[in-house]
C-alpha cells in the first residue's frame, strides 16, 4: 500500500502545482495580476492528505481542508473523476475550481467551506457536538458516527477562536474529532517562533486532547538507528526552524556541508552522512513525519479510540518543490524555468502535463487500486431529508407585549406540543438564555448532554424558574460567552439535513449589540449556506439603561448586506408569529434560483433568518387575520395607515418604535393632508426586492414591478417620506429614491448612554416630537400647530 500512496502523493504534488502554474504563467490574463495558488502550502500537505483521503476517511468521516491546501483537494477530486478539466484549467477564474474549497461554489464534494483562517477548524468540534445531538434523539439512533477532521495551518492557531472552540469542546464532552497540524513553521511574514509546538501541546491536553507529535518520516527513523543516529537525531531537534528552512533550500550539498562542520570527525555519524550521496541526504534531512505518506498514513491508523486528537506533523512548506524552504514560498510560485526543470525531474511528457496518469506505467491497474479508497466508496456524500411540516403559529397578545417575550411565547407554545417542527428545533445562546426569553422552552425541552446530569438546584428544593436539567434528548445546547462559537455551531447544526441526513431548525439567541462580536462566523454560516434563525435581542437603544455598549446601531446594516441572510424587525406580536411560521419554512426550502415576480425575491432558494427584537412592551394594534397584513409582513412592509389621495407626509418606521410612528402621524395630521403610515418588517427584503427588480428591467422585463415600488406607486410627487429607526438611520433612507421624494431619515448614528427610553429617544430624535418637527420645518406646507421644540 504504502508504494500506491507514494504513486498517488506524486501525482498529486504535479497536478495541482500544474494547475496553478497554468493560471499564473500560461492562461491569458487581461489584467495582467498575478493569479497566486499557495503552491509552497499546497506542497505540504500533499502527503497528509494523500494517506488521509486514501486509506484513512471512511465516507462518514467529514474534512475541513485548510484554504491554501484548496489545489490538492481539487487534484485529489480530479484524479477521481469528480471534477473535470475544464474547471481545473479555470483554476481561480471565473466558473474555474475555487481559491478555497466552497460547498457552494464548488462542483467536487467540498464538506466544509474555509477560507476565514480558523473557523475551518472550529467548526469540525461543533459538527461532531451536532452528530452527537442527532445520534441521541430517537429518530437519529441509527446515524453512523463519523470523525470530523480539520487540516489546520500551523499560522491559523494565532486566531483565538480556535481557542474558543476547545474550551466548548472540552465542556460538551467533544470526541470523533481530529485537528491535523501542518506544522511547516513558515507563515506569510515569516518563520513560527522557536518552541512553540511545546506551547500547542501543553493547551490541546489541558482540555483532553491526545496530542500525536509526528516529527520524523521514515527514512529518518531508519537513520536514527545506525550507529551514531543519536546524534543525528539530537542536531535535528536542536536546528533552528530558519534554518532548517534555509538548508531545505539550498539542497543536499550545503545539507552535507553543514552536517561536517556540526557532526564531522565524530566516527559513526560521519559514516552515516558519506554514506549518502547529495541527493540522498537532502532526501533524508527533508523526510518530516507530514512529509512521509507512509508515516502519516500508519499514524492514522493506529488511533482506535474516539477521543478528540491533536496531530502535530512537521512539514516543510514547499516540500518536493524547487521553493522549499525559502522564506518566501509561501505567496511565491516557481518561474516557468524552475517549472520547466521540475517538471522533467517529475517525469510529466511534454503536452501530458493534465493526464491524470501521466507517470503510471498500467493505468488500469492504478485506477483499480484508487476506487478502493474507502472513503470515495459512495459517492457524493450530500444527503437530503423530508421537509418538516410548519403548523399555523398565532399568538394571542396581551394589550402591551415587546417582540422579546413574544418570541418567547411562541417557542413555549411549540414547546407544549409534539409536532414534528418542535421535535426538530434546537436552540442555543452564548451564556444569555434565560435573558433572551428561551427560558420556557428550555424549562420544557431540556439541555442537550450525552450524559444526564441533575438539576441540583431541583434536587436540593431550592426555587428556581429555571427548571434545568441536562439529558441526551435535551433540545438546547448551552453555550459559553463566545459569539464566535454561537454562529459556528449555528453553521454545523445548519448544515445537519446535508452533513448527516438528518434536518434540524437551529435558533440561537444573542444580545443584538454583540452580533459584530461573531460577525466573521456569521457570514461563514451563511457562506455554507447553513440553515438557522438568529435572534439577536435586546436590540437599540431601548435597551436604554444597559448604556452605549449595549446598544446596537450597525445591525439592522448587517442584517440588510449579509448574502444568505433575511432580516425583520418586526414591531408587533402577531407580525412575528407570521414572520417566525414563514422562517421555518424558509429554512427548508432548496428550489432553483427563480425570482417571485411579485416581490423579485428568490424565496425559493430559501436561506436563513435574523429577527431583530425589543424588550419594551408596546401595545398592540388588536387581531389582524388579513392576507394583505400577513403577506405585507413577509414582503417587508404593509401600510399601518394608508396614505389618501392627497398625502403630503408619510411615516415610514421599523421596529420598536412603531408608538413613537404612529403618535407623531396623528400630530402632523392636524397640519398637513392624508398622512400614511407604512410598516416596515424587512428593509433588507424590500430593498433586495427593488434592486432585483431594476435588474430584472435593465435586462429588458419592463414590466418587473417590487414590492415596495408597488406600495410607494400611488404617492403625490409632493408627498415627503419621514423615516424612522432604532438603528442606523441609512437602513431606511434609501426609500427616496424609489420613486424619487424628499425623504429626511431619523435614527442613531452614534453610541448611546444610560438614561430612560424617552430620554433617549428623545436624545436621538427618533420621538414623536422629533418626527412632527422634520414635517413642519423640513417639508413644504402649512405649519403643524401645537408642536414642541424637539432636540
Amino acid at each position: 500500500m504504502s508504494a500506491h500512496l507514494k504513486t498517488i502523493e506524486q501525482r498529486l504534488l504535479w497536478l495541482s502545482h500544474w494547475m496553478i502554474h497554468n493560471a499564473n504563467h500560461i492562461r491569458p490574463k487581461a489584467d495582467g495580476i498575478k493569479v497566486g495558488g499557495h503552491q509552497a502550502s499546497s506542497a505540504s500537505m500533499v502527503s497528509i492528505m494523500t494517506a488521509l483521503y486514501f486509506q484513512t476517511l471512511r465516507p462518514e468521516d467529514r474534512v475541513a481542508v485548510k484554504p491554501h491546501a484548496s489545489p490538492i483537494f481539487h487534484a485529489i477530486q480530479y484524479l477521481m473523476d469528480n471534477q473535470t478539466r475544464e474547471k481545473m484549467e479555470n483554476f481561480r477564474g471565473y466558473g474555474g475550481v475555487q481559491s478555497y474549497p466552497s460547498r457552494t461554489k464548488d462542483i467536487d464534494d467540498v464538506d466544509f467551506s474555509t477560507g476565514s483562517v480558523g473557523l475551518g477548524v472550529a467548526v469540525t468540534s461543533f459538527a461532531s457536538i451536532v452528530q452527537d445531538y442527532i445520534q441521541a434523539k430517537s429518530w437519529g439512533a441509527e446515524q453512523k458516527m463519523g470523525r470530523m477532521i480539520a487540516l489546520v495551518g500551523d499560522a491559523e492557531l494565532d486566531e483565538g477562536n480556535i481557542y474558543e472552540a476547545l474550551q466548548e469542546g472540552w465542556k460538551n464532552d467533544l470526541r470523533n474529532c481530529w485537528w491535523i497540524i501542518d506544522y511547516n513553521r513558515q507563515s506569510l511574514d515569516g518563520v513560527v517562533r522557536e518552541g512553540l509546538f511545546k506551547r500547542v501541546e501543553q493547551i490541546f491536553d489541558a482540555f483532553g486532547w491526545d496530542v500525536v507529535r509526528v516529527k520524523y518520516g521514515h527514512l529518518q527513523r531508519a537513520a536514527f538507528e545506525e550507529t551514531g543516529g543519536d546524534k543525528l537525531r539530537q542536531w535535528i531537534d536542536d536546528c533552528p526552524n530558519q534554518l532548517y528552512s534555509a538548508l531545505t533550500f539550498m539542497g543536499g550539498a550545503v545539507w552535507r556541508e553543514r552536517l561536517m562542520d556540526a557532526l564531522g570527525d565524530q566516527g559513526d555519524v560521519t559514516a552515516l552522512i558519506e554514506r549518502r550521496s547529495d541527493e540522498e541526504l537532502a532526501e533524508l534531512m527533508e523526510n518530516l513525519g507530514g512529509n512521509c505518506v507512509q508515516t502519516m498514513a500508519d499514524t492514522f491508523a493506529a488511533i482506535d479510540h474516539d477521543r478528540p486528537v491533536c496531530f502535530l506533523a512537521y512539514t516543510i512548506k514547499g516540500w518536493g518543490t524547487p521553493i522549499a524552504g525559502h522564506k518566501d514560498n509561501h505567496g511565491g510560485l516557481m518561474n516557468k524555468t524552475q517549472m520547466a526543470e521540475w517538471q522533467e525531474y517529475m517525469g510529466v511528457a511534454q503536452g501530458h502535463e493534465w493526464d491524470k496518469f501521466a507517470t503510471i506505467a498500467d493505468p488500469v491497474v492504478f485506477k483499480d487500486e484508487l476506487l478502493k479508497a474507502p472513503f470515495f466508496a459512495k459517492g457524493p456524500r450530500r444527503y437530503h431529508d423530508d421537509v418538516i411540516d410548519v403548523p399555523s403559529i398565532e399568538l394571542t397578545s396581551d394589550r402591551e407585549i415587546s417582540t422579546q417575550m413574544a418570541f418567547g411565547k411562541i417557542l413555549d407554545n411549540l414547546s407544549k406540543g409534539d409536532s414534528d417542527l418542535a421535535e426538530r428545533i434546537v436552540t442555543t445562546s452564548p451564556d444569555v438564555t434565560g435573558t433572551t426569553n428561551l427560558g420556557p422552552w428550555v424549562n420544557r425541552r431540556k439541555l442537550f448532554a450525552r450524559n444526564h446530569q441533575e438539576d441540583m438546584f431541583k434536587t436540593e428544593n431550592i426555587p428556581s424558574t429555571a427548571k434545568w436539567e441536562f439529558t441526551p434528548e435535551g433540545q438546547h445546547i448551552e453555550l459559553g460567552i463566545a459569539e464566535m462559537n454561537l454562529f459556528l455551531l449555528l453553521a454545523a447544526a445548519g448544515l445537519s439535513h446535508s452533513m448527516f441526513g438528518k434536518r434540524l431548525i437551529p435558533i440561537g439567541t444573542v444580545y443584538d449589540p454583540f452580533v459584530s462580536r461573531g460577525l466573521d462566523a456569521l457570514n461563514y454560516a451563511c457562506y455554507q449556506d447553513a440553515r438557522f434563525i438568529i435572534v439577536g435581542t435586546p436590540s437599540g437603544v431601548t435597551l436604554s439603561y444597559e448604556g452605549g455598549a449595549h446598544q446596537s446601531i450597525a445591525s439592522p446594516l448587517i442584517g440588510m448586506s449579509q448574502d444568505g441572510l433575511a432580516a425583520f424587525e418586526p414591531a408587533f406580536a402577531d407580525e412575528l408569529a407570521v414572520i417566525m411560521e414563514w422562517s421555518f419554512n424558509h429554512l427548508q426550502k432548496d428550489g432553483e434560483n427563480d425570482p417571485d415576480e411579485r416581490t423579485w425575491l428568490r424565496d425559493e432558494t430559501g436561506g436563513s433568518v435574523y429577527l431583530r427584537l425589543t424588550t419594551n412592551p408596546i401595545e398592540q394594534p388588536g387581531k389582524r387575520v388579513n392576507d394583505a397584513f400577513k403577506q405585507g409582513a413577509i414582503d417587508g412592509a404593509y401600510w399601518l395607515r394608508e396614505p389618501g389621495a392627497n398625502c403630503e407626509v408619510v411615516i415610514v418606521y421599523q421596529g420598536a418604535v412603531a408608538p413613537e410612528a404612529i403618535k407623531a402621524a396623528g400630530m402632523i395630521g392636524e397640519g398637513r393632508r392624508d398622512v400614511g403610515v407604512l410598516a416596515v418588517t424587512s428593509a433588507d427584503r424590500l430593498n433586495a426586492g427593488w434592486a432585483a427588480a431594476q435588474r430584472a428591467r435593465a435586462n429588458g422585463n419592463k414590466a418587473a414591478a417590487s414590492h415596495i415600488e408597488t406600495l410607494l406607486l400611488g404617492l403625490p410627487r409632493n408627498c415627503v417620506l419621514i423615516t424612522v429607526i432604532d438603528g442606523h438611520p441609512a437602513t431606511l433612507s434609501w426609500v427616496g429614491g424609489v420613486w424619487g421624494h424628499q425623504t429626511i431619515s431619523h435614527g442613531v448614528e452614534h453610541f448611546g448612554q444610560t438614561g430612560s427610553i424617552a430620554d433617549l429617544y428623545r436624545h436621538f430624535r427618533i420621538d414623536a416630537d422629533a418626527l412632527v418637527n422634520s414635517a413642519s420645518e423640513l417639508s413644504l406646507g402649512r405649519p403643524i400647530p401645537h408642536i414642541k421644540v424637539a432636540g
